[in-house]
């Protein structure tokens, strides 16, 4: 017997401990979804509808002792944990439920005499949704809620560092009445991932995490001709403009570097600000980030919690030493931060300026409360180096021109193009990345098609 242990950033405890699946624990889980799946993709979408309408609500009822729980798990201050049930998860699978009557219509095909034809969307049977633990709710829901909705079973893989949220997906899906078998989920080791995704009886994956991560599920898939999906890192750019209104901007990109401490794939790890605008752009980002709380989680006064291990703290540590031991300036001290502690998760937050693209703090993956500012003198400038990245994940612009941003976005190699904001999915839109933030698409009416397959009906009518 394996055992899987949960080790809270707030005060370094074991907070969870789960059993590992076993083989046979496992095969019983497959062959359950397959069967549960034949007769829930029967069941009529308004029904499931309904059902996962019900499941949102059950999730609502439950948002202040989950937040409690993401609080303990990875870190986020209790302040707002519940809003990513609230806010967030509950928009997002209101959206897809909705969509979804569009979304998984039949395609009418023109009329031809004696002839009748349409396309249907089946679902693919099996989704292995693999879910990770910086937003465990918001970025599962994106597949699981579509993957349901379209008549799919599903099986969750939560992350070893929030397993309490697989707990939750399956008690409020059982509340609402979903059939027993249609949803499960499994506490794995890498290796037994690894061997359910190579399963012939599952028929998508639905993965977010990091790049190192993607390549194994994509590996692992190989050998089977089916999809995956695949949400990866990102390096996401924020370009202020000479046109742009200052202080929404500051306020705004603060916030979207700072926010669950950095560790947001589509978090700003990138700015670049007009020249004419720079210092007191760096003037007033240094003085908000000064009225960030580095505290306990569970402190409602706390702005900023843990970082989620004390390894992840020490990266980011690391990254910002070495670009100032290469000429760049912290313009914060962590004596600011009083529970800012080496050699723990917390960390105080960090504006660097005197950046450029051969520090890693530019080109890496921090995932960490740091927002390195570069000045530029143009468009052209500023484009070369919001371009100049292995990811595309999103991308922002702060201006008030709106042709301009149009014009700017175009060039920019990007999932998501943003115009005075950041930081925020909107389920509506498709979410999608390019380069090494991964491939595929969730949310939107397309982010039902990677969860469903092209079934064509041509019935002709034979008269007398």
């Amino acid at each position: 017997m394996s055992i899987q242990r949960t080790i809270s950033p707030v005060d370094g405890s074991v907070y969870v401990e789960r059993e590992l699946a076993s083989g046979p624990q496992i095969e019983a889980a497959l062959e359950t979804a397959v069967a549960a799946q034949r007769a829930w993709r029967a069941t009529p979408l308004e029904t499931r509808q309904q059902i996962l309408l019900r499941f949102v609500e059950a999730m609502e009822k439950r948002a202040d002792s989950i937040g409690a729980e993401i609080a303990w798990q990875m870190g986020r201050p209790i302040r707002y944990a519940p809003n990513e049930i609230r806010r967030g998860f509950a928009e997002r699978a209101r959206f897809m439920i909705s969509a979804a009557t569009q979304a998984l219509a039949d395609i009418p095909i023109a009329p031809v005499a004696n002839f009748t034809r349409f396309i249907r969307r089946e679902p693919v049977g099996v989704v292995f949704t693999i879910a990770p633990w910086n937003y465990p709710y918001l970025t599962s829901v994106n597949s699981i809620v579509p993957a349901l909705l379209a008549g799919n079973s599903v099986i969750l893989k939560h992350s070893a560092q929030t397993p309490l949220c697989a707990e939750r997906f399956a008690e409020s899906l059982a509340e609402a009445g979903l059939p027993a078998g249609v949803f499960q989920f499994l506490h794995l080791s890498h290796a037994d991932v690894e061997k359910v995704i190579g399963d012939a009886r599952i028929g998508f994956v639905a993965f977010t995490g990091s790049v190192a991560g993607g390549h194994a599920v994509q590996s692992a898939a190989s050998a089977r001709f089916i999809s995956a999906g695949l949400e990866l890192g990102g390096k996401d750019p924020a370009y202020v403009r000479a046109d742009a209104d200052l202080a929404h901007a500051v306020e705004n990109l603060v916030d979207g570097a700072m926010f669950n401490s950095g560790q947001s794939c589509c978090g700003i790890e990138r700015i670049y600000v007009h020249s004419s605008l720079y210092d007191e752009f760096v003037q007033r980002a240094v003085a908000l980030t000064r009225t960030y709380t580095l505290d306990n989680p569970l402190n409602e006064a706390a702005t900023l919690g843990p970082m989620v291990r004390a390894s992840a703290a020490e990266f980011v540590r690391a990254q910002v030493a070495e670009a100032i031991g290469q000429g760049a300036t912290a313009h914060l001290s962590p004596s600011e931060f009083p529970n800012d502690r080496p050699g723990s998760p917390y960390l105080a937050p960090q504006i660097l300026t005197g950046v450029n693209h051969q520090m890693r703090v530019m080109t890496e993956e921090t995932f960490g409360p740091v927002a390195p500012i570069m000045a530029v003198a143009s468009d052209a400038e500023a484009v070369a180096l919001m371009n100049d990245s292995e990811y595309g994940l999103t991308a922002a612009i702060w201006t008030a021109d709106v042709e301009a941003a149009i014009r700017i976005g175009d060039q920019i190699d990007t999932g998501t193009w943003f115009m005075n904001r950041c930081d925020y999915l909107d389920p509506m839109l498709a979410w999608t990345g390019v380069k090494d933030s991964g491939r595929g698409c969730a949310l939107s009416i397309l982010g039902f098609d990677q969860l469903t397959r092209p079934k064509s009906f041509h019935l002709r009518t034979v008269t007398a």
